[in-house]
């Protein structure tokens, strides 16, 4: 019964995939979010002048080269602004910028602007470190983790975001591409095996259910996302776009994480009980690995509050110093919609110890011991 619900919500995700798929969007031409395209350059020197104007202060500027485009290895001056307000740059370092369509030889227009620093290399070189000791630390399976990451990230990029933009009910989305990772990485991380047809189901199930309080709550405390100046940008450049159901796509994405990690660590704790006592009773499996659930619940729902904590926090200081009043500062809606999201991935999880036991329990009890032996792969922090 269990396999066959758990091949029911798969045929369910797939399904919904196919329906939902994003066609070909039309072609906008070139982006002009944020400035538009940019293009890579290297600093050969910065410079501290004069700002123009009756104010006496000091101006950065740097000479660049950029690295591609029609001026590429050709130096070029961009005017930064006051030294206070912009960033620290010297020779030697990667930018990016901006051609500002001035034409050749315009008395005082400058060819480029400043767009950022160029921190490709550096996301480069973290994510190679961190494959690196995914793969030193766990082999095989690490491999197999990182197969289902990229899986995961080409879900989102390729299904996720495009189906929302389409129009697409956002929620809906949300639900069937976070199952479909869900499947992904209990797949290729721990194969057909009893602990992951169990963490499947309670994923599954507290899953629909972070769903369904996050379409609740975002209601009654009408979050509808037109908080930040982002979703504005992304308001005008979407008109049909549901802002709130942006809200509680991001919820429910959010929830996934958690849910997904305390799913596969009470089934394969289920998994090591059985095969460690084959003695043991459904009831017996149940409650000594919901001892264990609950001490792992205590700091999965730190690890969710301080990760939106983490994600506000430039926000809480901008109304700590501006000496917002705490009641008017929870009631600001950039404020208001980390703590919706995270009650609700909270509550989701309270739900998913109990029931993944459980179902983990009335799996392994009909399961002979010897058929666990290759199925449960402990799950540590």
């Amino acid at each position: 019964m269990l396999l066959g619900a758990a091949a029911l919500l798969l045929a369910a995700t797939l399904v919904g995939l196919v329906a939902l798929w994003p066609g070909a969007r039309p072609d906008r031409g070139p982006s002009q979010a944020f400035g538009g395209a940019t293009l890579p350059a290297k600093v050969v020197r910065a410079l501290d002048v004069r700002c123009p104007g009756p104010v006496a202060q000091r101006c950065r500027a740097i000479d660049v080269r950029p690295g591609a485009g029609a001026d590429r290895g050709r130096m070029t001056r961009i005017s930064l602004g006051p030294v206070g307000s912009v960033p620290a740059l010297g020779g030697g370092d990667a930018v990016r910028v901006q051609a500002t369509g001035a034409p050749v030889g315009t008395p005082g227009a400058e060819r480029y602007a400043f767009a950022d620093v160029d921190r490709h290399g550096a996301l480069l070189w973290l994510t190679l470190a961190f494959a690196a000791l995914v793969v030193a630390l766990a082999r095989w399976r690490g491999v197999l983790a990182l197969v289902g990451f990229a899986l995961s990230l080409l879900l989102v990029t390729r299904f996720l975001v495009p189906a929302i933009l389409a129009g697409s009910p956002p929620l809906l989305v949300a639900l069937v591409g976070s199952l479909a990772v869900m499947f992904a990485t209990l797949g290729l991380t721990y194969g057909i095996a009893p602990a992951s047809l169990a963490a499947a189901l309670g994923i599954g199930a507290t899953l629909g259910l972070a769903a369904l309080l996050a379409h609740a709550w975002v209601a009654v405390a009408h979050l509808d996302g037109r908080g930040s100046e982002i979703s504005v940008l992304l308001r005008e450049q979407n008109t049909g776009l549901s802002l709130q159901g942006v809200v509680l796509a991001g919820m429910v994405v959010g929830a996934l994480g958690v849910l997904a990690d305390t799913g596969v660590t009470q089934a394969s704790a289920v998994m090591a009980l059985r095969r460690t006592n084959p003695e043991l009773g459904a009831g017996a499996v149940y409650r000594e690995a919901f001892a264990v659930g609950r001490d792992h619940l205590t700091a999965t729902i730190h690890t969710l509050v301080l990760a939106y904590v983490g994600a506000s926090l430039p926000l809480m200081l901008i109304l700590s110093s501006a000496n917002v009043p705490t009641a008017d500062a929870l009631n600001v809606q950039d404020v208001a919609e980390p703590i919706v999201a995270t009650l609700v991935g909270s509550i989701a999880l309270l739900a998913s110890v109990p029931l993944t036991t459980g179902l983990a329990a009335l799996l392994v009890a009909r399961v002979p011991p010897a058929a666990l032996a290759g199925g449960g792969h402990a799950h540590h922090h």
